[in-house]
């Protein structure tokens, strides 16, 4: 008679499971032993930041356009998603552009080369470059008056006055 008892209420017990296990969606299968293996508790070390293409953003756009009310909070959730992930993807639609809709680089732009900036590097480069002959004809003048000391010839003084 206690064997019949403790059948009795283990067939409860189940039943009351199986209520609680179809108010929350999971299946009496799923629910065992037998379910596989469970989701990786591991929290990765660093995350990963999420990019939408181009064209899935348009999608989820085109699909969040045809719900009806109430229908997009189940749109966002089953994606993954925020409402203001929508927000902001209509606002980037709105300005027309599928450009605007691609991911974006973080950080700071970097500078195009302008006119000003190429007519800078040539003159650099030019000044670089008169600098070395500059160097060169210095070095030639010293060499020429050590020659003109051995070989005991004066120099004159260069003109003050210009042509005379």
């Amino acid at each position: 008679m206690a064997a019949n008892v403790k059948q009795i209420k283990n067939a409860a017990l189940e039943e009351d499971m199986e209520g609680a296990r179809s108010a929350t969606g999971i299946s009496s299968s799923s629910a065992g032993a037998d379910a596989g293996p469970a989701p990786d508790p591991e929290v990765v070390e660093k995350a990963t930041r999420r990019r939408f293409t181009a064209k899935y953003k348009l999608e989820i756009l085109e699909r969040a356009d045809q719900c009806k009310p109430g229908e997009i909070g189940a749109l966002l959730r089953r994606e993954g998603l925020y409402s203001s992930h929508l927000s902001i993807w209509r606002r980037q639609r709105e300005a027309g552009t599928l450009e605007a809709l691609a991911p974006r680089k973080r950080g700071r732009k970097a500078k195009g080369e302008t006119a000003e900036r190429r007519r800078v590097a040539a003159l650099e480069h030019e000044n670089e470059r008169l600098r070395e002959r500059l160097a060169q004809a210095e070095t030639i003048i010293e060499v020429q008056k050590k020659v003109s000391t051995l070989l005991g010839i004066t120099l004159s003084p260069p003109h003050k006055g210009g042509n005379t």
